[in-house]
């Protein structure tokens, strides 16, 4: 399921009226993350990993210009909907959105959990974006370390780190090798976007 994007004008509490470049949201997929999940991909990325698996992400430009509440919402309606646990943030490079911390702080508020796929290491990233994130799988991906062992992680180099309990007893579901995880989604203009674990 990928959410059409569409723009509203919203006279709305200034963090929540913040703005942030989304590229794609899948509304709900097991591919992303333990438990159902909303994914949601950011246009834009300064790391530039050699061997990216997301390069039409990475160029700095507008994708979808939305707010803070739109995406909320989003999320709210997708957990009455799909029954979405949580939220994973990819990209793209997530931490370039300047708004993410005010992001993860409302989905945070109403108990919707949150893990970050970043390129940077934790040590590079905004305390006010980690405190309130429950997992982060962090480290700029590094085509000579393929890791073909765990879940969704592109390569040895980057560390799963469970910054709350939430996902701290399913470390299995990164840890334990699955047979290929891939969601097919069609999206408009005759584009598919596919998820999950490629390599």
């Amino acid at each position: 399921m990928i959410f059409v994007l569409r723009q509203k004008k919203q006279d709305l509490p200034f963090d929540l009226n913040r703005k942030m470049n989304v590229a794609y949201i899948n509304l709900c997929t097991e591919a992303e993350g333990p438990y159902k999940r909303m994914a949601i991909w950011f246009q834009g990325c300064n790391l530039l990993c050699e061997g990216c698996c997301n390069p039409e992400l990475q160029p700095i430009s507008p994708a979808h210009i939305m707010t803070i509440k739109e995406i909320v919402d989003i999320a709210i309606e997708s957990k009455g909907k799909n029954g979405i646990e949580g939220v994973t943030f990819l990209g793209g490079e997530p931490t370039l959105q300047s708004n993410i911390k005010y992001l993860i702080s409302e989905l945070k508020d109403r108990n919707i959990g949150t893990i970050m796929f970043t390129g940077r290491g934790l040590e590079e990233i905004d305390e006010e974006i980690v405190k309130n994130l429950d997992l982060i799988v962090d480290g700029r991906f590094d085509k000579n370390q393929i890791d073909t062992e765990r879940n969704l992680v592109g390569s040895r180099n980057q560390k799963i780190i469970n910054v709350t309990d939430r996902y701290k007893n399913i470390d299995s579901w990164f840890l334990n090798k699955r047979d290929k995880m891939v969601e097919i989604n069609i999206c408009q203009r005759e584009s598919l976007l596919i998820t999950g674990d490629m390599l």
